[in-house]
């Protein structure tokens, strides 16, 4: 119980990703505010998981909410110790985005998780920890996207500006980066098979298939435990090897003429 005692917030926690990152913290003794914007679904989650969680409806994009959310948390457990900036959109258009789709995913995606690391940190005592979902697509570039690898690209600077800014009040900022991981989204593109998912993806992750929330989930308990203590402004990659891979995917230039007539 590597987070017995230690109280935190998930946003984007109702479904996906941050679902299975809250479960895993409570996993590991945390208790966790469901922050997110589907009553129903969060007061499902939070029901799932009993009296170690609670759903708290959060729009992040109103800094009275996140103040709210925050209020609610010590009000209810008494403190705050940790914060997971989950809560993302995917409305991207490439570089045919318009500029209301630049400006919601930059709001939601990274501005949003700003204030709100902003306003957990006054709060957390030494020890605290916030944690940034990054992603592999913001890392490399991509002719189809735009919008959401520039707001990942940008939670990784935010990650190392918070760890830097907090670090003199003894809070810790991490960032975690998925590559392909399970979701509804992939469960939509594959029709539901995490078997088709997985073979779709073995071609771009060494390990060869997608990633489980529940693994993702275990970097972050990490990155909010004592073991990691001596970790701050840096991403772990939890990516099944994707971000090793240059454009050649491993292969080497015989391998390309071979399997090129």
């Amino acid at each position: 119980m590597k987070l017995a005692g230690k109280v935190a917030i998930v946003t984007g926690a109702t479904q996906g990703l941050g679902h299975d990152v809250a479960r895993g913290l409570v996993a590991q003794g945390a208790r966790v505010v469901i922050a997110g914007i589907d009553p129903a679904a969060g007061q499902a989650v939070a029901d799932a998981l009993g009296d170690m969680a609670r759903y708290v409806g959060t729009d992040i994009e109103d800094d009275a909410q996140i103040a709210q959310c925050i209020a609610a948390t010590l009000a209810h457990f008494g403190q705050l110790d940790l914060l997971v900036n989950n809560a993302c959109v995917y409305d991207d258009a490439g570089i045919a985005s318009t500029r209301a789709q630049w400006l919601h995913t930059l709001n939601v995606n990274l501005v949003s998780a700003a204030i709100f690391a902003q306003q957990a940190a006054a709060v957390m005592p030494r020890g605290g920890v916030i944690v940034n979902l990054g992603s592999v697509g913001g890392k490399f570039g991509s002719a189809a996207r735009a919008t959401y690898p520039a707001s990942k690209a940008g939670m990784l600077q935010l990650t190392r500006n918070l760890a830097v800014a907090l670090a003199p009040q003894g809070i810790r900022c991490v960032s975690v980066s998925p590559a392909w991981t399970w979701s509804p989204a992939l469960a939509g593109m594959s029709g539901g098979s995490i078997e088709r998912a997985d073979a779709v993806g073995a071609h771009v992750h060494p390990l060869g298939r997608v990633g489980r929330g529940e693994e993702v989930a275990a970097a972050v308990a990490f990155a909010c435990s004592s073991e990691a203590s001596w970790i701050t402004g840096v991403d772990l990659p939890v990516d099944g090897g994707f971000s090793c891979l240059g454009p050649d995917q491993g292969r080497s230039p015989r391998a390309w003429f071979e399997a090129t007539p």
